[in-house]
This record gives structure tokens, sequence and C-alpha cells, in this order.
């Protein structure tokens, strides 16, 4: 019976092998040292918090006039609840796992995503109308429809009747091929996946294929979809991501308090590192390793696009120009946010010792499912537009394969990991029925092979 037991344990322990060692993350395939140097800058000060609100509340009420303006006190006493519950949430919040350039940064971003999805809650309370209108208060420049810019028409290349031959090119080089750059590279950094990256890409070009009846923006020439978006802009920021990886991941991480640095030189330099990581997790997706990589690797897909499909139908829907800040804002702090959400759910996933949802991957989902529901609601008409049939039979068809590739895969062919056997049945002497479980771990090079419990109770 303890052989039995002592088994069971071992087949527990082989299953529970992860793509990266998170009992030792820090410092075991990593060179990382820290002198361990903890300064005023990284003490919680939530006294001094307390301290310093108070006095600002005080001074509010004893010492400000006050305002017999209902729109200004309205507004002012909803930045103040705002700044407040930042406060409060950046002092007495867990710190998450990110550490650079301050815990209490990733801790401030948790705190403004609660605060947007709030917002977003409450405004899917309201009309259409009412919600354009609250967006003037930002900028009084919006609240007005748009005009919508279709990157379609004609398609030539090389045009011999224009006096400009390539002009249907130089009309598409517009200030989002930078974006579409810049902004693969950081997702590449955020993800740290080549596959999943351009896989995300190619979608997101079929899905604008599939919904350029509902939105002009989607509306593109072939060469616009494949060559300057997926190629060139998107292609060439997934490769600079992938080199910044590899740089990241070979990287050494040594760190002294600037107090222990001699130099002043020395001292600027160290205080610029504080503004790059700590140290570098690897992320080893694997989402052929199980059923429950493989879905959940297709609800992190699904997720990512939606976020992406949101940004075009909520500015189309609340009428906000694409260059406007509050886009550009938003997508910034998406960065920020799926930074951090991406680093939870790799370790949900990886970690066997993890059994909770990370904090700021659960806001992102729920902001992203808000922000999907408002579309839904302010602009049925728009999103309810049936598809073209060829498009519809091209979904149907990859959803068919897709499913019927799955139950092939994990059901019929069952080349991937198993389940645990029972303890039940290694405690009646069945073990000899198990079956050999192997695991890539890292690189895929070690293997874990589960031995029958006549053969182990022979060894020992």
């Amino acid at each position: 019976m303890a052989a039995a037991n002592n088994e069971t344990d071992k087949v527990i322990q082989l299953h529970k092998a992860t793509a990266y060692n998170w009992e030792a993350e820090r410092n075991k395939y990593k060179d990382i040292q820290d002198d361990g140097t903890m300064s005023f800058f990284w003490q919680a000060h939530t006294i001094l918090v307390l301290v310093l609100s108070s006095i600002v509340l005080v001074y509010v009420t004893i010492f400000e006039e006050t305002v017999d303006d209902s729109d200004y006190n309205m507004k002012r006493g909803i930045i103040a609840m705002l700044v407040t519950f930042l406060a409060v949430g950046v002092t007495q919040t867990p710190d998450g796992p990110l550490k650079r350039p301050h815990p209490a940064f990733w801790r401030l971003i948790l705190c403004l995503s609660i605060a947007y999805e709030l917002a977003l809650v409450w405004l899917l309370f309201q009309t259409v109308h009412d919600a354009r209108h609250i967006l003037t208060h930002f900028d009084t420049n919006l609240g007005k429809a748009l005009e919508q810019k279709s990157y379609g028409g004609s398609c030539l290349l090389f045009d011999p009747n224009n006096t400009d031959p390539f002009h249907n090119i130089w009309d598409k080089m517009d200030g989002f091929v930078t974006t579409h750059f810049f902004g693969w590279w950081l997702k590449t950094l955020i993800l740290r996946d080549w596959w999943l990256c351009m896989v995300l890409s190619i979608m997101f070009e079929l899905l604008e294929y599939t919904l350029e009846h509902q939105l002009p923006n989607f509306s593109e020439c072939w060469w616009d979809h494949w060559i300057m978006d997926a190629l060139v802009c998107n292609g060439l920021g997934i490769y600079l991501g992938l080199k910044s990886l590899k740089y990241l991941s070979m990287k050494h991480y040594h760190w002294r308090g600037m107090w222990n640095i001699p130099t002043y030189r020395g001292k600027m330099k160290r205080l610029a590192l504080q503004f790059t990581p700590y140290s570098w997790t690897d992320f080893d997706w694997r989402p052929l390793s199980s059923l429950k990589r493989w879905l959940a690797m297709l609800a992190v897909i699904a997720i990512f696009l939606l976020a992406e499909l949101n940004t075009f139908y909520l500015k189309f829907v609340l009428w906000i120009p694409p260059p406007h800040w509050i886009n550009l804002l938003r997508l910034a702090f998406f960065l920020f946010m799926g930074a951090a959400a991406m680093r939870e759910g790799f370790q949900y996933l990886d970690d066997p010792t993890c059994k909770k949802f990370g904090r700021q991957a659960w806001m992102i989902i729920a902001i992203i499912i808000t922000e999907f529901l408002i579309v839904v609601k302010f602009d049925w008409k728009t999103i309810s537009k049936p598809l073209p049939p060829h498009i519809a039979y091209f979904w149907i068809l990859g959803l068919l394969l897709l499913v019927g590739w799955t139950i092939f895969k994990f059901y019929i062919y069952r080349d991937v990991k198993s389940d645990l056997p029972e303890k039940t049945e290694i405690s009646n002497g069945n073990a000899e029925n198990s079956v050999p479980i192997e695991k890539s771990q890292n690189n895929g090079n070690r293997e874990f092979n589960l031995r029958s419990r006549s053969k182990v109770t022979k060894s020992n």
C-alpha cells in the first residue's frame, strides 16, 4: 500500500511538471543578482498618503470658497473621488507579478482598470445619444458624426494614367503604418511567442475581410492587407519584438541600490535601468500539450481579437476620430494592462500551484466583454448586418475543421498528455495498465516515463 501511495505521488509530481520552473523562476535559469537595498523609494508610505490626502480634504473643506456652479462642482467631485480611490488602491492592494518601474505603478494600472470598468458599466446603462454627449465633457469637438474613410477603391499598384503612378500606395501611407509597426513590436513583447503573434496578425486581416460590409475602415486592397499590414508592418514589428525577446532572455540582471553606486554617471544609468524589466520570464505556451492548454489558447486568441475589434467599433459607435487622444490613451492603457494580464494568465496555465486567476487578467477580460456589450447595445443595426454568403460559408467550414481537428487530436489520435490514473486503480494493483506519460519541459528534451508498480517495487 505504501509503495502504491508513493507511486501515486510520483505520478502527480510528473503530471505537475511545467514548461517553466516557477519555484526558482528568478534564479535558476537566469543570471539575477540583487543587493537587497530597500530605500525610501520602495516603502509603502501608507501613513504618509493618509496624512496628505486628509490635509487636502481639510483645505477644501475649510479654506476653499464654495463655487456656485453645479457642473463645475460635479466634475471636481468625480475627479476627487477617482483620486481617492486610486490612492487607497495603490497603497492597499497586493503587488502583482511585475516589479519595474515600481510595484506601485502596476497597482495603479490595476486600480485604473477597475475604475475604467466601472465607468463602462455605468455607460452601458445610458443611451447612445447620452453617451456621445458625455464625451463632449472631455473634448467639445466630439459628439459629431464621423466621415468614414475607406482604404479600398482603386487597387492598382501602378497607375500609368496618373501623374504619380504610385499614388495609390502613398494614399495608404498614413499614421497607422507606424502604429501597426510599433504596436506589433510591443504586442510581441507581451505575448512572447512568434506563432501566437502570427496567428493573431493573420486572423485580424481575415476579420477585416469578413466585416468590411459593416465598417468602411475595414475595406482595403489585397496588397494593403497582406503586404503592407501583415508582411511589412506587422511582420517587421514581430521580427523586432522577437529580437528584443532574445536580448531580454539572455540579459544579465544585476541590481544595486542607487546610493551604493559611487559615480554620478552610474547613478543616472541605474535610474534609467529602473524602467527596464527586473527579470525576464520566457513563455512556452505549448498549445498542443493538452486539451486544457489548447482550449485556453483558443480563448486567448478570441479575447485578443475581440479587443482589437472593439477599438474600431467603439470609435465608430461613439463618434471618436481615429487619431483622437482618447483612442491613443486607450491603446496605451491596454498595453500596460495586457503586459500584466498575460503574465498572470501564463502562470495560471503553467504553474500547478497557482489556483487563482490573476486580478489584472480578470479585469481586462471583464473590460473587453463590457466594451463589446456597449457596441451591441448602441449599434445593433450595424453589427447585425448579415455576413455575405461566401464569407459565412468560409467561417462555417473553418469552425467545422477546428472542431473536427480538436476531436481527432485529443480524443482519437491521443498523442498528448493523458489524465492522471485514479488512486483507487493503483491501490488495487492495476498499475500495470498505466501508460507512459511524456511531457516536454522547457526545450522539449526532458521526458518523464511512468513505470509500472512492479518495476518500481523491484528497483526499491
